[in-house]
């Protein structure tokens, strides 16, 4: 009888199937990068729009309901991907985040936007982790990490066009034009999802789909995955794939990881909303505020890389852990204000270290838990989160309407520490098992019982 831990045997990949997946599944980030990180370059022009009825308070509410959906979205896309696929996640996800874009470019007053943000949120919270899950399913194990890091740089390289395009478009014609960019997925991108990607093999075998994994794997050249005993295939119930993050001490490795995720959240969508506004307060002019949009996730861009790099090395966990201690000193630097160029550096750094942080936790999930219950822990991981990435834009515009904007960077250096303290256990409580979650699923039990 073949084991079912035959799920997370390395897949021989092809440079072509991997490329496809990687460049459609980037390309989809990527634009969930420029609409994340587009509302943080607004809230100025939205503020200032006296007919939009916008102020500090509203907007960090407005931060905090996108980022509710995404935790929506998250939660849903996870089980939902396990039962449907990688492929028509990425498309659905893609399809709802479009067309929200375009509600809220259209959208009379703040109220009606944040409807559509928070929709919006729901297509942004469910894309990553099922984008993370499909690179994650068809690299190696090798690469993985690496090639999860390549990914995410899709979604620094959006904040950058966010904050260009806020640089160059928002002044000539406006806030709005900023979401009309995010309509152009829907027009051009899903239907390329549509014709040219494929669905995760391992997915495929999980699911007993076997002939159409074969075909897939010959017309990508690859080779199928291992196929577990006959009748084992997870048929991934919500309550099964769910249950089985519970199982023994899986509970305790689930439970932190969302904690560290909640912490890295807050702070890559707390400090992504309010950058702008928290460094135009130091005294910094709207052109350089917006400027720090874009050098710090230039710096997250080769942050991915290393990080990733290093992580197939030394290991995900390892990394993430390390990374949020630097990312704790780096923020909270930038609450002390220094010559423009220095503070340019350090801003390079925080987002070297920020955004890489929270991706390894990602890969670091991808890593623990088997093919049968990935897309559930990462969208779980994430969506848990959200809680956090809710949190944070909430927490800046508290901050910033008491007129306590000196309090923000320090706020959000804590949490990179709480993340890292969360890690550390799941170091230890893993150490035994070789940094790996336990397959509790019925057969591997038969299994040990024989």
């Amino acid at each position: 009888m073949m084991s079912p831990v035959s799920l997370n045997s390395e897949v021989k990949t092809s440079g072509r199937g991997l490329a496809t997946v990687m460049i459609l599944s980037w390309l989809a980030v990527f634009f969930d990068g420029i609409d994340t990180f587009m509302y943080g370059a607004t809230i100025p022009s939205m503020t200032a729009d006296a007919g939009f009825g916008m102020t500090d308070l509203h907007a960090g509410n407005i931060g905090s309901y996108a980022t509710f959906g995404m935790l929506i979205g998250a939660l849903c896309a996870g089980v939902m991907t396990d039962a449907i696929g990688r492929r028509r996640g990425i498309i659905i996800c893609t399809i709802i985040f479009s067309v929200a874009s375009a509600g809220c470019a259209i959208a009379p007053a703040a109220g009606t936007f944040g409807v559509f943000r928070t929709i919006a949120g729901v297509g942004l919270g469910g894309l990553l982790p099922t984008a993370i899950a499909m690179v994650s399913e068809f690299a190696s194990d090798r690469r993985r990490n690496l090639s999860i890091g390549i990914l995410m740089t899709a979604h620094q390289a959006g904040g950058i066009i966010a904050g260009f395009l806020g640089i160059t478009v928002l002044q000539t014609f406006g806030w709005r034009s900023m979401y009309w960019v995010g309509v152009i997925p829907l027009i051009l991108l899903v239907p390329l999802i549509f014709a040219l990607l494929p669905e995760s093999l391992s997915f495929l075998v999980a699911k007993g789909k076997y002939d159409k994994a074969q075909l897939t794997a010959q017309r990508l050249g690859m080779e199928v995955p291992a196929a577990p005993a006959k009748g084992s295939a997870d048929k991934g119930s919500f309550l099964r794939n769910l249950g089985q993050l519970f199982q023994r001490r899986n509970g305790a490795i689930t439970l932190l990881f969302w904690a560290a995720s909640f912490g890295g959240l807050l702070l890559v969508y707390g400090v992504s909303t309010w950058l702008p506004k928290l460094m135009a307060a130091e005294g910094y002019a709207l052109g350089s505020s917006l400027s720090f949009l874009i050098v710090i996730n230039l710096g997250g861009i080769f942050g991915m890389l290393v990080a990733g790099r290093t992580s197939d090395s030394l290991g995900a966990v390892k990394v993430s852990m390390l990374w949020f201690l630097v990312t704790a000193v780096a923020v909270f630097l930038l609450s002390i204000k220094m010559p423009l160029a220095l503070t340019y550096v350090v801003v390079f750094i925080a987002g070297f270290f920020l955004f890489s942080a929270q991706t390894m936790v990602y890969a670091a999930v991808a890593f623990v838990f088997p093919t049968r219950t990935r897309g559930s822990a990462i969208g779980w991981t994430t969506g848990m989160g959200r809680f956090g990435a809710v949190f944070g834009p909430w927490m800046g515009g508290q901050l910033l309407a008491l007129g306590l904007h000196d309090w923000g960077f320090g706020a959000f250096a804590a949490f990179a520490i709480l993340s890292m303290i969360m890690l550390l256990a799941i170091l230890f409580i893993t150490k035994s098992t070789g940094g790996r979650a336990v397959d509790y699923s019925p057969e591997t039990s038969i299994g040990a019982s024989a």
